[in-house]
């Protein structure tokens, strides 16, 4: 049975693919980042189940974090 973690690691990676095959993560080095930086280790433990959804989550305060598909074109101009 995987872990939490694991689980979690999965359906970042498949939300990766599926953006990679939508064409919204295009550069190489963009996905490689993606792939190495998943968004749940950033996120509070009670919205990490939530972190593979490609919408933004509330992190308190106000604020949201960005919804992954649109980090790619931030990401592009850095």
């Amino acid at each position: 049975m995987p872990s939490l973690e694991q689980e979690y690691e999965r359906k970042w990676q498949e939300l990766v693919s599926r953006l990679v095959a939508e064409g919204i993560l295009k550069s190489e080095a963009i996905i490689r980042a993606f792939r190495k930086v998943p968004r749940y280790r950033f996120l509070p433990d009670r919205l990490k189940p939530h972190a593979h959804y490609d919408t933004p989550l509330p992190i308190g305060f106000g604020q949201t974090v960005s919804a992954p598909h649109g980090l790619a074109p931030m990401a592009k101009r850095a």
